[in-house]
């Protein structure tokens, strides 16, 4: 069964019952699609790309916020055995004319938001055949409803294989530039398994999604379509009020949380700006937490107000097709600060710098393998050789295994910085910083932060005789760089540097984390 046959599945056994609801709180919205309506859309979609002559591997780039449409057009995209392209929205024109260069798309289906941007960026897309809006038409560009409407409803009768390639998602790599991932039909599909496997997916539950859709997080909402669940989508600025007011409006089963969510909750708990015994939140069973290390002391204090409720912790990585890689189990309290064991589908190695497998209690490099590898970095083979060694990934996270076979995450291999689940890359904020005509050098690291878990630190060297304050080095950084990969602290110092030119980050880390 590929993901378009499980739409499929749901239309015929559950035609009038809701799929998938979209609400806007601050803007007083709710929409909502049954199954029969989506499967519609879905297949409408489909025969108008077709009838616009897409063809096998073409790539379809998808830009946009969590939405109906944007889930529609995902599905629509890969039934005619195209590759969807997510494209995180945060991307800047240069991210997008990186990922330009690399998969040459054929078609662009945006959200109107984006509209003006893309327009002004069509030179750089000299191959993009067909553009759509998501919500109106803009600028020459074709409207989403209008395409759909007058498109066929019936299955477009394109033989999707298990091992087709369906997906390209762009993560930031290592250099800063994003690394394209492509997945199979089987590693998504093996995503949506291994999530209904590992948080008890029904069809009578619900989820309350956040995380965006762009990322690999769409697992967790694979796994409720797997089995015919609803998923809500919160398109909105995520405030505890808004997270409640749907649960308890929705009736909302099951929430997956970002730390900075969770803390803000419990924060806004604590001073009484919310109350939990003014929504109902009966019908909330389950709570889980991954995409950045999770803080014990969060959970436990999380507990304290819902005692009750159930909890997992899940391990995910783009690589390894998202969540559920590794979870820690409903039934695992007692050993929370771990990520689990291995899902249903997977397993998992540690090893030292050899390849050999370390002893319980030892750290090494955490290894694993299943479904849910990617097929390669598109257009990488190097790359993906270092990657991927006789069937497993190397995930770059050092991890050790415990007496129970529980796995911990001890530290990164790389100098990644997830904050507030996303990830951020030194090297890409360093050189931006660099541009300052006043700067002599940066390095960046993250630093401990309580609602975000890690945040950017820069520390920045000023050139011999120059001045340069706090102020004009953050709105240097607002000019030039996304707010989520903005340094939240800027620290001005020396830059210690090794003999071989390296930047000693451990000596920053132990100067500038310890105690924080």
């Amino acid at each position: 069964m590929n993901l378009m046959e499980m739409v499929a599945k749901n239309a015929r056994m559950y035609p009038t019952d809701t799929a998938l609801v979209e609400i806007r709180p601050s803007a007083n919205v709710r929409k909502e699609i049954t199954w029969a309506q989506f499967h519609e859309r879905m297949n409408r979609l489909a025969n108008a790309l077709l009838d616009r002559g897409i063809t096998r591997k073409d790539k379809v780039y998808l830009l946009g916020r969590n939405s109906i449409n944007w889930l529609g057009a995902f599905f629509g995209s890969m039934a005619t055995g195209a590759w969807v392209v997510p494209l995180n929205f945060r991307f800047m024109d240069e991210d997008i004319r990186y990922c330009t260069n690399v998969a040459k798309p054929a078609f662009f289906i945006m959200e109107g938001e984006y509209a003006p941007r893309i327009a002004s960026m069509r030179r750089d897309l000299p191959g993009v055949r067909s553009f759509i809006c998501m919500d109106g038409p803009f600028d020459g560009m074709e409207e989403m409803d209008v395409v759909i409407a007058k498109a066929s409803s019936k299955p477009p009768g394109i033989k999707i294989d298990y091992n087709d390639e369906c997906a390209l998602y762009f993560t930031s790599g290592t250099t800063g530039a994003p690394k394209p991932v492509l997945h199979r039909q089987m590693m998504l599909v093996g995503s949506a398994i291994n999530e209904a496997t590992n948080e008890r997916w029904t069809h009578e539950k619900s989820l309350l999604m956040m995380a965006p859709l762009y990322h690999l997080a769409i697992g967790h909402l694979l796994g409720c379509i797997l089995t015919g669940g609803r998923g809500v989508l919160l398109v909105d600025k995520i405030i505890p009020r808004y997270i409640f007011e749907a649960v308890s409006r929705e009736r909302i089963t099951t929430v997956f949380l970002l730390v900075p969510w969770a803390q803000d909750i419990l924060t806004a708990l604590d001073k009484g700006e919310l109350k939990r015994e003014e929504y109902d939140l009966s019908c909330w069973h389950l709570m889980y937490m991954g995409a950045q290390p999770i803080p014990p002391p969060l959970v436990r204090r999380w507990k304290e107000y819902f005692p009750d409720m159930a909890y997992d912790t899940t391990y995910a990585l783009s690589e390894a097709g998202g969540p559920g890689v590794t979870h820690l189990g409903h039934e695992n309290e007692r050993k929370i600060g771990a990520i689990g064991k291995p899902g249903l589908l997977w397993d998992v190695r540690i090893v030292d710098e050899g390849g050999v497998d370390v002893a319980p209690g030892k750290v090494g490099e955490l290894l694993v393998r299943g479904p849910g590898v990617m097929k390669e970095y598109y257009g990488n083979i190097e790359l993906t050789a270092a990657t991927i060694k006789d069937g497993w990934l190397y995930t770059g996270d050092l991890g050790k295994i415990d007496e129970d076979g529980f796995i911990y995450i001890v530290d990164r291999k790389k100098d990644l910085i997830i904050s507030g689940g996303e990830n951020i890359y030194p090297v890409e904020i360093e050189s931006v910083i660099r541009r300052h005509p006043k700067v002599h050098d940066v390095a960046v690291i993250g630093v401990p932060d309580p609602r975000l878990g890690e945040a950017a630190c820069a520390v920045v060297q000023v050139t011999s005789g120059e001045q340069l304050t706090e102020q004009e080095m953050g709105s240097f950084c607002e000019q030039n760089l996304p707010r989520y990969k903005r340094p939240r602290k800027i620290i001005f110092a020396q830059v210690p540097r090794s003999a071989t030119g390296k930047i000693e980050k451990p000596k920053l880390r132990e100067k500038y984390c310890k105690g924080d």
